[in-house]
C-alpha cells in the first residue's frame, strides 16, 4: 500500500482545523453595491479611504474587486458609511441585499481612477488632517476586498485615529481551502507594497505612513521592507510605525528579516500583538510542519522573552482577551481598548507599548486583559527613559 506523504497529511489536518472552527460562523455576503440611508434612519458616519489593489476588477459591484491577480496595481476612492450607534470593535454586515445605512456598514461611494487621480485625491485628503498621517493597511490570508475594506474603515473610525487611509490589497482567493494560492499572491504583492511606501514617502505633504498589517499581511509586510532595505540601504524616513497584528510568519524566518531591516539607517518602532490561542495560526504551523508562529508566542517565556528584549520590539500580549472570532485571530480590532490604543498612540506618534510612568513596554507587556489595555491606554502619551529607542527591529 502506497503511504501518504507527511505533507499531505499536514495539509489536509491544518484545513480540517480551519474548517471545523469556522463551521460554527456563516461568511456574510459581499456587500460594496452603493446604498443610501433610509428615510428616518440613525445618523451614519462617513469613512472615506483610499484603497491600491492587486486584484482583478469584478463584474459583481458587491465585490469591486475578485481575487484573481494582477501585476499591475489598480487604484480606487471609497466612502464607508458607518453607523452612529454601534458597538466599538464590531462590523455590522447587512443581511445579504437588505442592508440599511443606518443599521450596517455599507458604501456611500466608490470610484476607480487611475494612477494620477489617485494621487491627487489622497493628497487633498491628506492635507485636510492636522498630523498629514497615512496609515497603510495590509489585510491578511482567506479576505475579500470588501472585508477588508470595512474592517480599515472599522479601525479607522473605532480609534479615532487622524489619518488618511490606505488599503493595499493583495489578491487573496477569499477561501480557507486556498491558503497556497494567496501565499504566492502575498509573496507577487511585494513590488506593489514597495512601491505605494515609496511613493507616499516621497509625498511633500505626507510627514508621516505607519503601517498595519494582519496576518500573512505581516510576512508580505516584512518581506517588502526587508526588500527595499536591501536595494536602497535604508528605509524611508517617514516611515515612523510598523504593527503587527497576529503575523503569520514562521519565528525563524521572522528573524531572519528583521536582521535585515535592523540595518537599515532609519528604523521605525515595531509593535507585535500576539495571542497564544491563535487557532488560525495553530493551523497554519501544522501546515507549514514548521516552529512557532510569531503572532502566536509566548512573549513572556525564553526563548522569545530573550529575544523581545535584545529587539527592543514592545509587544502586547491579547491571550487572554476574549473574542467573537472563532479562530481568535483578529482580536487587534475587535477589542475597544486595543483599537483606541493604537489611535492614541498614532495620534502621539510614541510607541504603543509604553506603560504608566514611562517603565520599559518589555517589562510592562500587557496581559492581554481590557483591564491592562486600558491602562496602558490611559498612559502619559511619552517615552520614559528605559522605553525601547525607536528604529529597533526583529533580532536575535
Amino acid at each position: 500500500m502506497m503511504r501518504i506523504s507527511r505533507s499531505p497529511q499536514r495539509l489536509f489536518l491544518a484545513l480540517s482545523v480551519l474548517l471545523a472552527l469556522a463551521a460554527c460562523s456563516s461568511r456574510p455576503e459581499p456587500a460594496l453595491a452603493i446604498i443610501e440611508p433610509k428615510q428616518g434612519s440613525a445618523q451614519t458616519i462617513p469613512v472615506e479611504l483610499f484603497a491600491v489593489s492587486m486584484r482583478r476588477p469584478s463584474e459583481d459591484e458587491r465585490l469591486r474587486f475578485s481575487g484573481e491577480r494582477t501585476p499591475m496595481p489598480r487604484f480606487a476612492r471609497l466612502v464607508i458609511s458607518i453607523p452612529k450607534d454601534r458597538p466599538s470593535g464590531e462590523i455590522q454586515w447587512p443581511n445579504g441585499s437588505t442592508g440599511d445605512a443606518g443599521s450596517h456598514f455599507g458604501a456611500r461611494a466608490f470610484e476607480t481612477l487611475d494612477r494620477d487621480a489617485f494621487k491627487a485625491s489622497m493628497a487633498r485628503h491628506v492635507s485636510s488632517k492636522n498630523g498629514r498621517h497615512v496609515l497603510v493597511f495590509v489585510h491578511g490570508y482567506n479576505t475579500r476586498f470588501d472585508e477588508a475594506t470595512f474592517r480599515l474603515a472599522q479601525i479607522v473610525h473605532d480609534s479615532g485615529a487622524d489619518v488618511t487611509p490606505v488599503l493595499f490589497s493583495w489578491a487573496s482567493w477569499a477561501s480557507l481551502g486556498a491558503y497556497p494560492y494567496d501565499r504566492e499572491s502575498a509573496a507577487l504583492g511585494r513590488d506593489g507594497l514597495e512601491t505605494l511606501i515609496e511613493k507616499l514617502s516621497a509625498e511633500p505633504g505626507v510627514q508621516q505612513v505607519s503601517i498595519l498589517a494582519h496576518s500573512m499581511g505581516g510576512w508580505l509586510t516584512l518581506e517588502t521592507l526587508r526588500q527595499i532595505v536591501i536595494r536602497r540601504g535604508t528605509l524611508p524616513g517617514k516611515v515612523t510605525n510598523v504593527m503587527l497584528a497576529a503575523p503569520d510568519i514562521d519565528i525563524d524566518v521572522a528573524l531572519a528579516q528583521g536582521s535585515v531591516i535592523r540595518q537599515s539607517r532609519k528604523k521605525p518602532r515595531m509593535t507585535l500583538f500576539v495571542s497564544t490561542d491563535d487557532r488560525a495560526l495553530s493551523a497554519a504551523r501544522w501546515l507549514w510542519g514548521s516552529r512557532d508562529r510569531l503572532g502566536a508566542i509566548n512573549p513572556a517565556k525564553e526563548p522569545y522573552k530573550t529575544m523581545i528584549e535584545k529587539s527592543g520590539v514592545n509587544v502586547i500580549d491579547l491571550s487572554d482577551v476574549s473574542s467573537g472570532d472563532s479562530l481568535n485571530h483578529g482580536k487587534f480590532a475587535a477589542s475597544p481598548a486595543i483599537v483606541q490604543l493604537i489611535g492614541k498612540r498614532l495620534a502621539s506618534g510614541q510607541d504603543i507599548g509604553t506603560a504608566q510612568g514611562g517603565a520599559n513596554p518589555l517589562t510592562a507587556i500587557v496581559q492581554g486583559t481590557t483591564r491592562a489595555a486600558e491602562a496602558v491606554l490611559t498612559a502619559p502619551l511619552r517615552i520614559g527613559e528605559q522605553a525601547a529607542p525607536p528604529g529597533s527591529a526583529l533580532s536575535e
